[in-house]
């Protein structure tokens, strides 16, 4: 899985998504996240292919809405998404939110039925706390290979990332909002660490969620910012720039919605 890809959500204008998509992949990104409930699946299945870019080069994700996580719905609809897509398969299939009709051994147990049959390659959850990622683990028939959750310096995560490297876990963690929709540019230990490195402060946090093992997915529609996302790959943070971003002290999450689980 690329550690950079392109997050497409709320880019439901087909246009914006499909070029936007392209844009990227001509760049040389190589990671795609999309889903059901972003009702853009075509415009990025449209895109992979008229790109240049063979598919088995492209890493594509995708998510099943909380209404669609029974049984039989897991099926039905990410053979649905398959044919938005334009797809034989898709890299990742995430659970979306550990809402609506999800039931963790039904549903990953459809994920797994769905890994067998070879429509997808690997397994997901997403905006799963420790406990509910500690529960999926256990029951999942087939390994869960990553949690897509908010993360960025002002909300690091730090449970997650501790849970997730332990061997017997060895959970990826994918990170959206990764510069908290702009709000990393007001950071003050963020601008200084992008000055020492002539970076911008969005191009540090992915940077340091890099240095962190993380995948990061921030959105961009605009080949101005496309490109400004890519061009953090070039940043090395040392220890003393990754110990700054750590030190920032803040918790504070952009998304969070009132059936969020840690809220309950």
């Amino acid at each position: 899985m690329p550690m950079l890809g392109l997050g497409t959500y709320d880019m439901d204008d087909y246009g914006e998504c499909f070029q936007s998509v392209l844009t990227a992949l001509e760049m040389g990104y190589r990671h795609v996240d999309t889903a059901q409930g972003y009702d853009n699946e075509e415009a990025v299945g449209d895109a992979i292919a008229a790109s240049d870019v063979p598919r088995e080069d492209v890493f594509v994700a995708t998510k099943v809405s909380p209404d669609n996580l029974a049984y039989d719905h897991v099926i039905q609809s990410t053979e649905a998404s398959l044919e938005r897509l334009g797809l034989d398969y898709v890299d990742l299939l995430y659970v979306h939110w550990p809402t609506g009709e999800y039931e963790p051994q039904d549903t990953l147990e459809a994920f797994a039925e769905l890994r067998d049959e070879g429509l997808i390659e690997e397994i997901g959850v997403s905006n799963f706390t420790v406990d509910l990622l500690e529960e999926a683990v256990d029951v999942a028939p087939e390994p869960i290979f990553a949690d897509q959750v908010e993360m960025h310096p002002m909300l690091p995560q730090e449970d997650l990332r501790e849970f997730c490297a332990q061997d017997d876990v060895d959970v990826e963690l994918v990170a959206y909002s990764p510069v908290a929709r702009g709000a990393v540019d007001d950071v003050e230990a963020l601008q200084d660490v992008a000055e020492k490195h002539d970076a911008t402060p969005a191009q540090v946090a992915l940077a340091w969620l890099r240095e962190q093992g993380v995948t990061a997915i921030p959105k961009a529609s605009s080949r101005e910012h496309l490109r400004e996302n890519w061009l953090s790959l070039d940043v090395e943070l040392d220890e003393d720039d990754v110990a700054a971003v750590d030190d920032v002290g803040r918790t504070e999450r952009l998304v969070d919605p009132d059936a969020a689980p840690w809220n309950e």
